[in-house]
């Protein structure tokens, strides 16, 4: 008898393990057949369209604007005057004799410092040396790409530069901030002529 109770169990056993094995493979299947959804990538921020950068650009460029009027308010040595091209400026030195202006393809020298609007010094002209630039043919500070040619030798301006028209959003990525505006004082050593200003 304990021989036909162990054969039952057997049996039992056998049918239950098969029973467990297939309801598992059912529901596998079940589970495999269902559709998936696909996978979309998470997002942490906003989408920013080109009319929002450009909305927020602008919004920065009149903050930094509304500094460099206050700045501007505060001075009361020098006369500032507006350039059509986005910065302001004001002679220091100025050189009465008739001389020639600097044109494209001379070589100029000059001496320069970098400011805050706090007057604070960025880069002095000692670190910055003497600048030797080829008018309109290499990169420079845009503002004063566009100012020393209106200097004559011996002139010094003072520029007062906002970011769009210095170092634009990034900065140098060294001493000068993102979106700062910045003050350069130049004083105009030397033009040499070449063949490519006559």
């Amino acid at each position: 008898m304990l021989t036909y109770y162990l054969n039952i169990n057997k049996r039992s056993f056998s049918l239950m393990k098969n029973s467990v094995l297939v309801i598992f493979s059912l529901a596998i299947l079940i589970i495999s057949c269902t559709p998936q959804e696909a996978r979309r990538p998470i997002s942490y921020s906003k989408s920013h369209t080109l009319a929002d950068v450009s909305g927020n650009m602008k919004k920065i460029n009149k903050i930094e604007e509304e500094k460099i009027r206050a700045y501007l308010q505060k001075d009361s040595v020098l006369s500032y005057r507006s350039s059509s091209d986005g910065y302001w400026y004001a002679t220091i030195e100025k050189v009465k004799e008739n001389t020639p202006y600097p044109k494209e393809g001379d070589l100029v020298e000059l001496q320069y410092e970098i400011l805050d609007l706090y007057d604070q010094i960025i880069y002095s002209s000692q670190e910055l040396g003497t600048k030797v630039y080829k008018v309109d043919k290499e990169n420079f500070i845009p503002a004063l790409q566009l100012g020393i040619k209106s200097m004559k030798v011996g002139e010094t301006v003072k520029f007062v530069i906002p970011p769009y028209r210095a170092f634009g959003v990034v900065g140098d990525q060294h001493k000068i901030g993102i979106n700062q505006s910045i003050i350069s004082i130049v004083t105009l050593l030397n033009i040499k002529l070449t063949d490519e200003s006559n």
